[in-house]
């Protein structure tokens, strides 16, 4: 499957998970989601991020985002992990952590995103460090590969979310460059003056 863009919508899909089998869009139930593949379990890279995600799920739960992380590990190698993940850096008393991890070992779902990694051996099939975040209408609104080697920020996963949402209920801003929540936003070059008058007074605005 060729590459997704950025408004098309994000196909639906079937797996097993860490908390049983997740149809995609039933799953989502409306809210945003950030899909994020790692190459392989009981790394030190994939494991400092799961841990981090799962420390800060609570903040993105009240923005209404699920998390749902992906791997071509097996569902028993998952749930190891999350034990050791649990147990050695997140140091919460829990059994599970607060997102499903996806089993996908026939690379089903790697093949259909193109998330196999061509700087990897063709025999290993390695997966890139993808991120995706679908918004409730099951549309891709954001994606980005990392190298293996590069742990993703959670504070700029946070930051695009936020900005999504805010220019999603106010159609009529962007947001500049290191934009963070209460800073000043943008007005878009097409918004008549009046309609900034009227719509957009309680916001801070450039």
């Amino acid at each position: 499957m060729p590459a997704l863009k950025l408004g098309q919508l994000f196909p639906n899909f079937g797996a097993e998970s860490t908390k049983g089998y997740i149809n995609f869009y039933e799953w989502q139930n409306n809210k945003w989601v950030v899909l994020f593949s790692h190459p392989k379990d009981f790394t030190p890279v994939c494991t400092s991020e799961l841990s981090k995600i799962a420390d800060q799920e609570p903040i993105f739960y009240k923005r209404d985002v699920k998390f749902l992380a992906h791997s071509c590990d097996s569902l028993k190698e998952h749930l190891a992990w999350e034990k050791d993940i649990i147990h050695y850096c997140w140091g919460m008393p829990t059994s599970e952590l607060p997102f499903p991890i996806i089993a996908d070992e026939d690379k089903q779902i790697a093949k259909m995103l193109d998330l196999l990694d061509a700087s990897s051996s063709q025999d290993q099939l390695g997966l890139t460090r993808a991120l995706y975040i679908i918004d409730p209408r099951h549309v891709l609104r954001f994606s980005l590969h990392y190298p293996a080697t590069t742990g993703r920020s959670i504070k700029e996963i946070l930051r695009i979310i936020e900005s999504l949402q805010l220019t999603d209920r106010m159609h009529q801003v962007q947001t500049p460059v290191n934009w963070t929540v209460g800073d000043k936003v943008l007005i878009k070059p097409n918004v008549p003056e009046h309609e900034v008058k009227k719509s957009l007074s309680p916001w801070n605005r450039n």
